[in-house]
């Protein structure tokens, strides 16, 4: 039976909050979970606590190869304003190995479908974006139709967020909306991903609730980019 392969969505004490877990912890979890593939995206400097734009540039400098696991180094960039602006610079982003986008409310508050719809898909027009954060967040309603459809024309994955469909889960009861991402997807035949978004080691490729709702819809397996490392790492190329 295929098991999953990767998880790009992670962050460590680096991000300011809610671990003091470090890339060495997330990586032997890592192992732990027979992933081949580990992403490390931490939250861009707009977020109060979070890195510098001098930790992103050190990453460079950081081991693509650890404990026999490949390792990806990226960020989770805030979306600044509704144009799509980004809280790193674009010459910083491209020595990075990719970049996820996203909303956060405090960088920019929510606005109407329209205005958020406007935000992601300015975001995802920088070439270095190649993930969209949590796009089901309730709190920034999104024109999902236009979204997907803006997703495929810039080459840029929706991910499936296994914490905002954890019980409980702060961005609210999100099921709805990711349903109707999956259904989208499905009827263009584009792929998602699946995002731990784990902060710290315990839930580094823990996807129990994206799992549940993948097979709930029945969504093709195919369409899922975390089986195969090779499948995503061409995705980013």
């Amino acid at each position: 039976m295929k098991h999953f392969e990767l998880d790009v969505h992670t962050h460590t004490i680096s991000s300011g909050h809610s671990t003091r877990d470090t890339v060495t912890d997330m990586v032997k979890q890592a192992g732990i979970k027979n992933l081949t593939l580990l992403g490390i995206s931490e939250h861009g400097p707009a977020l109060p606590g979070a890195c510098t734009a001098s930790y992103f540039r050190s990453l460079s400098c950081a081991p693509s190869l650890r404990m026999g696991i490949r390792i990806l180094y990226g960020a989770e960039a805030n979306i600044m304003n509704y144009s799509g602006a980004l809280d790193l610079d674009n010459t910083l982003l491209k020595k990075l190995d990719y970049c996820i986008a996203g909303l956060h409310l405090p960088c920019l508050p929510p606005g109407s479908a329209e205005e958020n719809t406007s935000a992601l898909i300015g975001a995802m027009k920088n070439p270095s974006v190649k993930i969209l954060a949590h796009p089901d967040d309730v709190k920034y309603p999104l024109d999902y139709p236009l979204l997907v459809e803006e997703a495929i024309k810039n080459h840029v994955l929706l991910e499936i967020n296994n914490t905002s469909l954890s019980p409980g889960g702060y961005r609210g009861s999100t099921k709805e909306n990711d349903c109707i991402i999956l259904e989208l997807c499905r009827k263009h035949h584009y792929p998602v991903l699946l995002s731990s978004d784990s902060h710290g080691h315990s839930s580094v490729g823990d996807f129990t609730y994206a799992c549940s709702l993948i097979q709930e819809v029945n969504f093709p397996k195919e369409l899922i980019l975390n089986y195969s490392t090779e499948d995503f790492l061409s995705w980013l190329c």
